[in-house]
């Protein structure tokens, strides 16, 4: 939504003041199409030229979110730290053996499909599975877990920022794109050379909106792409930040209740549920 809304304006204003300042919008739209399929069949050549397929994949998966709102809410971090709550809770009650059959089989376990918006969750629940198997195993220590979801968290993040990484290339190669247009529009007017003035120009002024388009297409549209998709891993990342040290507290032989006091802690404020929200809704899903 934020997306297009500041496309809007940047064109808005861009094309606008051209306009108002007297600029011949034909000259551009008549060069457009031409110097489009420059521009943007050589980036996307480019593009696949140096990213293999699974990172393309990522990167078409992760825009496309771009322009749906973010599913890291304040209401799923209340379901998440109230699912971690139950799973801690039954532990501590009844054991850690208890919670086996909900870690061998989360998509049967009524713990995990009572909260179903991070239960169904595929990376969400094997996260937490993972980790859940180790302390029933009881073989690694508070402290190689840590070490291990660490590395995890950082594989995770450094996979999902290739996406991030093949945008920002794009974006850093459609201004020179843009000026290879450019160079062509104006090797097709030297070859022009002994028209009449008013058709040169028409033809240099072409030739120039190859430049235009690709910085515009560099820092207007690719780069604001690029921070929102960074943006979207961050999120993504938070999330299990929040599941690692809520588990790693409850390792640490704090209760459930304070155990997800520590998970509250690592969000951001923007989404971060206050105490007495994910108290009351704890007790509700009780």
């Amino acid at each position: 939504m934020f997306i297009a809304i500041g496309w809007a304006l940047a064109l808005a204003c861009i094309f606008g003041v051209f306009i108002a300042h007297g600029g011949n919008i034909g000259v551009v739209l008549k060069a457009l199409p031409f110097e489009m399929t420059t521009i943007f069949g050589a980036a996307i050549g480019a593009m696949l030229a140096t990213n293999p397929p699974k990172v393309m994949k990522a990167t078409v998966k992760g825009l496309a979110a771009c322009f749906k709102g973010s599913k890291y809410t304040k209401a799923r971090y209340m379901e998440l730290l109230a699912l971690m709550y139950d799973i801690l809770q039954k532990a501590r009650k009844e054991g850690l053996m208890s919670i086996e059959k909900d870690v061998e089989d989360p998509h049967s376990s009524p713990l995990f499909q009572k909260y179903p918006g991070v239960g169904n969750d595929h990376h969400v629940t094997e996260f937490i599975t993972d980790y859940l198997r180790m302390m029933v195993s009881g073989n690694l220590n508070a402290h190689e877990i840590e070490s291990l979801m660490d590395a995890e968290i950082d594989t995770h993040h450094h996979e999902a920022f290739l996406a991030v990484i093949a945008v920002q290339r794009l974006a850093g190669g459609l201004p020179a794109f843009g000026i290879v247009a450019a160079v062509l529009g104006v090797v097709n007017t030297m070859g022009s050379v002994g028209q009449p003035p008013a058709v040169l120009g028409g033809m240099i002024g072409s030739a120039l909106v190859g430049t235009f388009l690709g910085i515009l297409l560099a820092y207007a549209f690719a780069e604001p792409l690029a921070g929102a998709l960074e943006s979207k891993v961050d999120e993504a990342g938070k999330e299990l930040q929040c599941i690692k040290t809520t588990l790693l507290a409850s390792m640490q032989g704090y209760a459930p209740q304070v155990a997800i006091e520590f998970g509250r802690k690592v969000l951001y404020s923007t989404e971060r549920p206050s105490f007495v929200e994910l108290e009351s809704y704890v007790k509700a899903k009780r």
